[in-house]
C-alpha cells in the first residue's frame, strides 16, 4: 500500500483522492480564502495531464520513499501496461492509466513538490488531483504567479501548461470543480446546470420506452447523485421552477402512456378529476406537452400523487444538502 507511505506528508491544500478530504472541502477552502481578501484566481490547466506524465520523473519521486525494488518494478509495469488499440495492446511510454486505482495517488505524488514550493512561498491555493487554483490579492500578483509556476512545471516536472485554458481572473469569473463563486457564495456553473437539465430531459423523454416505475427510479438515482454534489450551491432561485418543469414532464410521460381517449378519461376520473374536465382533456388533440399543464392533468396527477408514485423533489434534495 503506497497511500500510508506518502499521504501523511502531502500538503494540506491537496484534497483530491485522500482519506477524509473531498471536492466540497476544496470549495470551502476557496471560500475561506476569498473571505480573507484573496479574490483573484490563478487557474492553471495542465495540458492532458494524465496522458503526458513522464514515467522517469514520476518514478524518481516514488523512489524517494519506496526502496523495495519489487514494488518499484510493479509500479513501473503498471505505468507501461499499455492501452488497447483495435485488437492489439500498445505499450505506453508516457502517461498513467486513466481510471486506474493508482493514478490519482501517483498524480498527488508527482505534484506534491510544487505544492510544497507554493507553501514555501506563502501562497494560498488548493488542488484537487490536477485541478489547481491559486488565490492572490491582485491581478498583477496573479500574472507573476502564473509565469513563475508555469516555469516550474515546465522545467522541473516536464509538464506543459495549457495557455488557452489557464487564466488570471476574479474569483467571481472562474469555474472550479463545477462551481462558480459570487463573493463567498457558491453557485453551480452554468455548464453544470445545463448538463443537469439536459440529462433530466433525456430521462423524462416521452419516447423512452420504459415503464414509469423504472423511469422514476433512474430519475431518482440521478437527481440524488447530482444534488449530492451540486446541492451545496447557495443558489436557490431556479429550484422551484425546476421542480415544476420536472413534474410537467412526468405528467406528459404518463399522458402518452395512457393511450386511447377512453383510457385517459378513465384514468383521470379515477384520480378525482371532474367528469366534464376529464372528457374535455381526454378528447383534446393538443400536444402532450400542452396537455401536461392542463386543468385535467393537474387536478388528476396532483403533486402529492406524483410524489406517491416515486417522483423525487429537487427542492427536497436541495434542502437536505443544506441541513
Amino acid at each position: 500500500m503506497l497511500g500510508p507511505i506518502f499521504d501523511p506528508e502531502f500538503s494540506d491544500a491537496s484534497v483530491g483522492f485522500r482519506p477524509g478530504r473531498s471536492a466540497h472541502g476544496a470549495l470551502r477552502w476557496v471560500q475561506a480564502h476569498i473571505g480573507d481578501g484573496f479574490r483573484i484566481a490563478v487557474d492553471l490547466d495542465l495540458a492532458k495531464f494524465f496522458d503526458r506524465v513522464q514515467h522517469d520523473v514520476l518514478m524518481a519521486r516514488v523512489g524517494r520513499k519506496v526502496r523495495d525494488k519489487r514494488r518499484l518494478a510493479l509500479i513501473g509495469a503498471y505505468l507501461r501496461a499499455g492501452v488497447l488499440v483495435g485488437e492489439t495492446i500498445e505499450a505506453t511510454e508516457i502517461g498513467t492509466p486513466q481510471g486506474g486505482p493508482l493514478s490519482p495517488l501517483l498524480a498527488n505524488i508527482l505534484l506534491d513538490d510544487l505544492d510544497k514550493e507554493l507553501e514555501r512561498r506563502g501562497h494560498r491555493f488548493v488542488r484537487y488531483a490536477d485541478d489547481r487554483l491559486i488565490l492572490v490579492r491582485s491581478h498583477r500578483a496573479g500574472e507573476h504567479v502564473m509565469a513563475s509556476v508555469s516555469r516550474d512545471l515546465t522545467g522541473t516536472l516536464k509538464r506543459m501548461v495549457n495557455e488557452q485554458k489557464s487564466r488570471v481572473v476574479k474569483t467571481d469569473d472562474d469555474v472550479f470543480l463545477g462551481f462558480t463563486f459570487r463573493g463567498k457564495k457558491l453557485r453551480w456553473s452554468e455548464r453544470a446546470y445545463q448538463d443537469f437539465r439536459h440529462r433530466l430531459r433525456k430521462l423524462t423523454g416521452r419516447s423512452w420506452g420504459v415503464s414509469m416505475d423504472y423511469r422514476l427510479m433512474k430519475l431518482s438515482e440521478y437527481v440524488r447523485g447530482w444534488m449530492g454534489y451540486f446541492g451545496i450551491s447557495d443558489y436557490y432561485r431556479p429550484i422551484p421552477e425546476l421542480d415544476h418543469w420536472l413534474r410537467r414532464r412526468i405528467r406528459m410521460c404518463y399522458w402518452k402512456q395512457w393511450r386511447g381517449v377512453r383510457n385517459r378519461i378513465r384514468q383521470l376520473r379515477a384520480l378525482g378529476t371532474r367528469i366534464r374536465t376529464a372528457i374535455w382533456t381526454g378528447m383534446s388533440s393538443k400536444s402532450y406537452w400542452h396537455l401536461s399543464r392542463s386543468l385535467g392533468t393537474q387536478t388528476g396527477m396532483t403533486n402529492d400523487w406524483l410524489k406517491d408514485q416515486g417522483l423525487i423533489s429537487i427542492r427536497d434534495q436541495w434542502m437536505k444538502a443544506h441541513g
